[in-house]
């Protein structure tokens, strides 16, 4: 049976199985549109093979939680052969893009990342629209941070002059901008502005009059109010006694300073009854593995690479410190901190980490700080934590991290980007439908 379909929702992202704050971003957005009078929500993104080739961390694909009827995830095959030598898959994605914008249905359209995924909504619109077909579609491209750190600010660097531009005047032509945080909008428009002064192009002043901040959408149901009986027997299966371990869990990038960590464990007075859980895929697993097996804590630091979305809070929960020390590399830097929001829902000790990218506005002033790149400071910081606090200080400590992080709720963040849809002046929504929430 044909069922009408009167608004649809198109998220374009890297979606699960990939280990990214912004898939499960993705996800959020895409179930509060449900909610939110979309009778369709589609997510676009890469065929499974092809994220396996890419090196990007996955998670096992049994430990990936189901979308709720009506998300449709779609993963276009790649278009050409072999003689082709890249852009197959961009193609693929490009070309069912357009069977979605060519089809009457009225069309939000959503793109995480702008290159590449902001790039291919751009293409998408420019051949529907050539088709000669009806097009209702509004475009929102929302810059994560690495599209940005890693892709703009590099071509600026070297002076690719069209790549950067290319990004750039794809993410101005959508009909909402919006960057993750106020940091990723401030290396944006620094990174135009030094475009601007090479080229006398001048994207930095547009960037700063469209730009708006959203931060990620996070599912605080998944995290708030957990059972700790559920708790105790993940933590059973793992070996784990609450409030016995110290927990990293995101990917494993040099960036994120995991072996600060390991070394700031080490040393740490306070922490020699206490495990080191280090939870999480990425490309420098070997080197920080063999890091561990370096130190003088070898037999109490642990590597978890298969923790699924249910099992996740109950390990944050259960910790009796949640250390993210995050530093600045030219590849990365952390421009939200998706993961220390959620561990500020989820409870347990208190969460230390650095004043890197755009990490203090996830954490605000519930977090203990401290320099990035410094293992004596993590030290102090866990002597701190497990040995300096009462109970009373811990549950002070977090109830604030509860109250500050809380303000991500998905349907809060929803509500609000979606609201400036409604309010964007005509301009922005030239050929597009209108959208009142």
């Amino acid at each position: 049976m044909n069922v009408e379909i009167n608004r649809r929702l198109v998220i374009v992202v890297r979606a699960d199985p990939v280990i990214c704050g912004h898939s499960g971003e993705a996800r959020n957005l895409a179930e509060v549109a449900l909610t939110r009078g979309f009778d369709e929500v589609r997510i676009v993104t890469w065929p499974l093979d092809r994220l396996e080739e890419s090196g990007l961390p996955l998670k096992p694909m049994e430990t990936v939680l189901p979308y709720s009827p009506g998300i449709t995830v779609e993963r276009p095959g790649p278009v050409g052969g072999y003689k082709i030598p890249d852009g197959r898959y961009l193609a693929g994605m490009v070309g069912r893009l357009v069977e979605l914008f060519t089809d009457g249905v009225p069309t939000v359209c959503m793109s995480l990342y702008l290159h590449p995924h902001t790039t291919a909504v751009s293409e998408a619109l420019r051949v529907a629209r050539a088709t000669g077909k009806p097009v209702n579609v509004t475009t929102i491209a929302e810059a994560v941070g690495s599209d940005v750190t890693d892709v703009v600010r590099s071509a600026v660097e070297h002076g690719e002059f069209g790549a950067a531009a290319a990004v750039l005047a794809n993410y101005l032509e959508s009909d909402l901008c919006v960057a993750v945080s106020d940091y990723t909008k401030e290396v944006i428009v620094a990174s135009a502005a030094e475009l601007d002064a090479v080229y006398g192009t001048a994207f930095a002043a547009r960037c700063q009059e469209r730009v708006q901040i959203s931060y990620p959408a996070i599912d605080t149901s998944a995290y708030v109010g957990l059972d700790a009986r559920d708790g105790d027997r993940y933590l059973a299966e793992r070996g784990l006694a609450r409030g016995k371990y110290v927990l990293y869990l995101s990917r494993l990038q040099k960036a994120k300073g995991v072996d600060d960590l390991i070394r700031g464990f080490a040393a740490a007075e306070g922490c020699r009854d206490q495990t080191l859980v280090i939870a999480g895929r990425g490309p420098d697993l070997e080197h920080f593995q063999s890091v561990a097996e370096r130190s003088s804590a070898s037999g109490r630091i642990v590597f978890l690479t298969d923790v699924g979305d249910d099992e996740k809070p109950h390990l944050m929960a259960g910790c009796s410190a949640y250390c993210l020390p995050s530093k600045p590399a030219p590849e990365f830097t952390e421009t939200f901190g998706i993961a220390l929001v959620e561990k500020m829902l989820a409870g347990g000790g208190p969460v230390i980490t650095c004043d890197t990218g755009g990490i203090l506005e996830a954490v605000g002033d519930t977090a203990v700080v401290v320099p990035s790149g410094d293992a004596s400071a993590i030290t102090v910081a866990l002597n701190a934590c497990l040995g300096g606090m009462d109970e009373d200080d811990r549950e002070w400590w977090t109830g604030r991290a509860l109250e500050h992080a809380m303000q991500f709720d998905r349907v809060n963040v929803f509500d609000r980007l979606f609201g400036r849809l409604a309010a964007a002046p005509p301009a922005l929504i030239a050929n597009a439908h209108r959208i009142a929430v």
